[in-house]
């Protein structure tokens, strides 16, 4: 600390000498021997000598000492750089290490999670399927919006002569056909049909059906012709007709269609309806069945409907 005081009071010295000669030379810009005491035209005392001798050895050492100041200075700067980018550096890796978007527990939680709504949803799915083809397969029984005006009394003749009404069927299950017996071949199919599927349903399900022929020709079909005709198709069919009156209001009750053709003599035919009508037990109507049903449909079709029936009773 000395060294640098003393150092400083010569530096003043050696400045207020060089003060001196710049102030003198500034007010004589020409050197003339006039001004004797100045400082190029005297002699330099010893003291005056020895600061000027010591000028640029003061001004190295300032500029050696300087340096030191300035190496520390920089050194620290380049330390304090050095800590500050190391922490900069610490710090920037704990984020990417601590503050990662995501890590391996976060990721196994959402491919777990991603696995479980899959298989969900395709269970989900599957189920639905399965919904949608048991609703379609099962049998959904429809609103009843009451039962239709088929049926009702009528007066007849069997074919063993004997007069007989609804009333004689009560207590059976019975199916209706309406033909006539010189029918060249529609008649004869759909009796065929008609004594199979009794014959079916028997062994199937063991529901006795009584079949039932009546006649809309009533000016042929006499109580000996039906006899014979409905011995050609199962022994236990039963045969009607009757004056044409009341084939009429039989044929009219259960909504049947007939008319007698055009052409003239006795060889002519009888347009009508080819349905099956099938009665309860009250001879009430419980469900008619066309052409377009053959053995197994008609057969599977009364097992159904007497099922229903009695399960509905039940």
């Amino acid at each position: 600390m000395a060294s640098v005081i003393s150092k400083t009071a010569q530096l003043r010295r050696t400045y207020r000498l060089f003060s001196s000669y710049k102030s003198s030379s500034r007010l004589t810009p020409h050197f003339t021997n006039k001004n004797p005491n100045s400082l190029l035209h005297r002699r330099l005392n010893q003291s005056e000598l020895r600061s000027l001798t010591k000028f640029p050895r003061f001004l190295s050492t300032n500029a050696q000492a300087d340096s030191p100041l300035k190496q520390t200075t920089a050194g620290s700067e380049s330390d304090q750089g050095k800590q500050s980018g190391d922490s900069n550096q610490s710090s920037e890796q704990g984020k990417s290490i601590r503050g990662g978007p995501i890590s391996w527990l976060s990721l196994l939680l959402l491919v777990a999670t991603g696995a479980g709504v899959i298989i969900y949803y395709d269970q989900e799915k599957k189920r639905h399927i399965e919904d949608i083809n048991t609703s379609s397969n099962a049998v959904k029984q429809g609103p009843s919006a009451g039962k239709a005006a088929i049926g009702g009394p009528f007066k007849l003749v069997d074919h063993n002569g004997k007069s007989v009404t609804e009333n004689d069927f009560k207590g059976k299950w019975t199916l209706i056909y309406f033909g006539f017996t010189h029918c060249p071949d529609i008649c004869p199919d759909e009796l065929q049909k008609l004594a199979a599927a009794i014959d079916k349903i028997k062994a199937k399900a063991g529901f006795e059906i009584v079949p039932v022929f009546i006649s809309v020709d009533p000016e042929r079909d006499t109580v000996e012709q039906v006899r014979e005709y409905v011995k050609e198709f199962h022994p236990k069919l039963i045969g009607l007709t009757g004056d044409p009156e009341e084939i009429k209001k039989a044929a009219r009750a259960y909504r049947v269609y007939y008319m007698k053709t055009e052409d003239e003599g006795e060889d002519y035919l009888v347009d009508h309806s080819i349905i099956m009508y099938l009665m309860d037990r009250n001879m009430e109507f419980v469900k008619f069945f066309g052409k377009n049903n053959d053995v197994d449909a008609l057969t599977e079709g009364i097992i159904n409907e007497i099922k229903q029936y009695k399960k509905a009773k039940a």
